[in-house]
């Protein structure tokens, strides 16, 4: 029971990401804690895998796993470098010029990176501000140069190729390693690729990448079997009516543990042996209940996340994305690292 998180299939993700991309350096992104599943656990079994260049989103995540990763391992800081913030054994993505003078000022000659904008309009510089400093920066000779795409895992959409040509043209000429193609954007193809990809939600089981072997079952211990009677209702606000005699079970987790309210009556189901229990009611903060009329015993525990209702499924049921039902999940699941 609780979450069981295979290291072994986030390495063959990041394996197969990597195979997709072979004239790149593949990196891994382990911020949010290496997305909800520990960054402690994940980024040592990549870098053991071949990876060396890690991204997390602040330099707090990166104190964190420093200690764990040789020296050889390059962890990147996107938000740049914060003001007063320590960035001993980190690389700053430097997204602005105020964050570029600032490091400059007080890193002499440490490892930085530089953002670009290409058109996300979210982190990195602009095109003008880029070309007031490009010579400077480029003299400084960061270790590569990124942006990021808006819509990589929609392959058809227009933003791509727009990004892509803004992302040359802001770099042409520019003898320092490119990055722009996170898992989605390794998808799209070579075009995308240049010298540096960061695979990220891909390497956990998530879309776009539809190949990926899954990472997480999400096991809820039961509290309680009881029987309903036609008329009756279950849980808070009574949204849920049974129609018919029927065996509900209570579940130990709920939006405490990052189980999404939105999950209520919402076509999302407990699995049991690969049947299909539904959810009935209300998700509430430590409790979800489910119909278990189906199945002749009811077991010790139920799957939320499994290969049935894998996180891209779940997050449809809830209308929101794999990313936040991995980064959700709490801290009171016994975590097991297999």
């Amino acid at each position: 029971m609780g979450l069981q998180i295979d290291i072994g299939a986030i390495v063959a993700n990041w394996k197969a990401l990597a195979a997709k991309a072979p004239g790149a350096r593949a990196a891994a992104v382990v911020k949010a804690d290496g997305y909800g599943l520990g960054a402690a656990h994940v980024a040592p079994a990549l870098y053991e895998a071949g990876a060396r260049d890690f991204f997390v989103a602040l330099a707090q995540e990166g104190r964190a796993i420093r200690p764990l990763l040789p020296d050889d391992a390059r962890i990147n800081v996107l938000s740049g470098h914060m003001a007063g913030e320590d960035l001993t054994g980190l690389v700053p993505v430097l997204n602005s010029p105020e964050q570029f003078f600032r490091d400059r000022t007080t890193r002499p000659g440490q490892p930085f990176a530089i953002q670009l904008d290409s058109g996300m309009n979210r982190l990195g510089m602009e095109p003008a501000e880029w070309a007031g400093l490009r010579d400077e920066a480029i003299a400084a000779r960061p270790d590569f140069i990124m942006s990021h795409l808006a819509c990589a895992d929609e392959p058809d959409h227009p933003a791509n190729a727009a990004q892509l040509t803004a992302f040359r043209q802001m770099t042409e000429g520019c003898d320092v390693p490119l990055s722009l193609a996170a898992t989605g954007g390794i998808l799209l193809g070579p075009d995308y690729h240049f010298d540096l990809v960061r695979p990220g939600v891909g390497l956990y089981g998530g879309m776009p990448f539809a190949d990926a072997r899954q990472v997480v079952r999400l096991s809820l211990p039961v509290i309680q079997t009881r029987s309903v009677q036609p008329g009756e209702l279950v849980g808070y606000g009574a949204t849920w009516y049974a129609g018919a005699a029927t065996r509900v079970a209570t579940v130990a987790a709920g939006y405490a543990d990052g189980v999404l309210r939105a999950l209520s009556s919402s076509g999302a189901s407990l699995y049991a042996g690969g049947v299909a229990c539904p959810i009935v009611g209300r998700v509430s903060m430590d409790l979800i209940t489910a119909d278990v009329s189906a199945l002749s015993q009811v077991p010790e525990a139920l799957d939320l996340i499994c290969d049935e209702q894998p996180i891209d499924a779940v997050a449809y049921f809830a209308g929101t994305i794999g990313y936040e039902i991995l980064t959700s999940l709490g801290n009171r699941y016994p975590r097991t690292w297999l």
